[in-house]
């Protein structure tokens, strides 16, 4: 058996520790992208307490590279921050209160809070909740993610940072 060269063992090394090398296809493991189902399933997702980013899609060339991106962000974010991804065509009501014309978009919701009952309640077993929702404009990758997170104050991980 021939020994590898130092360009192999290097390219190799690079390979297995860098996190950022693109030119290679990355082991992610399992999914860690939630689908839409439900307008429920996605309010107990947002009940778990963790940051959830939400990404509106229709079918295109540019939504298999998004999907990409959302596996690799979610592989590394996990389980502090949760990934969903909503085919519009399936669910246009969901995506119609988002009120945005160009797809695919992402928002990214947190800090869910009981919301203070002003009125007149109709049914006292209904709980109302306020959650922030923060456009994501910033570089689709996990790289960009993780800027948004430190730039927002979102903890994406157990640091206390």
């Amino acid at each position: 058996m021939e020994e590898k060269s130092f360009l192999d063992r290097m390219l190799g090394h690079l390979r297995e520790s860098c996190k950022y090398y693109t030119g290679y296809p990355k082991d992610l493991g399992p999914s860690r992208v939630v689908h839409f189902t439900s307008e429920r399933e996605f309010v107990q997702l947002l009940h778990q307490g963790y940051p959830v980013v939400v990404a509106f899609t229709i079918r295109g060339n540019y939504t298999k590279h998004l999907d990409r991106v959302l596996e690799e962000a979610a592989a590394e974010f996990y389980p502090h921050v949760k990934f969903l991804r909503v085919e519009c065509p399936k669910y246009p009501g969901f995506c119609i209160t988002r009120q945005r014309k160009e797809y695919p978009f992402i928002e990214i919701f947190h800090n869910p809070e009981q919301a203070a009952n002003l009125g007149r309640v109709a049914d006292p077993n209904i709980t109302k909740y306020s959650v922030k929702v923060l456009p994501f404009n910033y570089d689709q990758s996990a790289y960009g993610f993780r800027e948004f997170f430190k730039r927002h104050g979102i903890r994406s991980s157990l640091d206390p940072k």
